[in-house]
């Protein structure tokens, strides 16, 4: 490996901008702005719009519009009712 090529790669505090959900992992940015976490150190701070607790999807708030597949437009087409539909709905 090469030396004096690669950015430094430090510890930092992501910060989920909508939620304020805060996690420390590494990265290879920097940022002006600190903040102390858990373990009583000082660690950069960076700014994200998304995190695991503000998507939709992980959060579950994301609504599925479910997509038919070929064999249901091929009994929607033909006008084959599917055996294993609920006949009360």
């Amino acid at each position: 490996m090469k030396q004096d090529i690669h950015p430094e790669y430090h510890p930092v505090i992501f910060m989920d901008s909508t939620t304020g959900f805060k996690f420390l992992s590494g990265s290879t940015k920097h940022s002006e702005e600190t903040a102390e976490w858990e373990d009583g150190n000082t660690y950069p701070v960076i700014r994200v719009e998304v995190t695991s607790d503000s998507h939709p999807f992980y959060t579950g708030r994301q609504k599925f519009t479910q997509a038919d597949g070929r064999v249901d437009r091929f009994n929607k087409k033909y006008g084959i009712k599917d055996a294993n539909a609920n006949p009360e709905a």
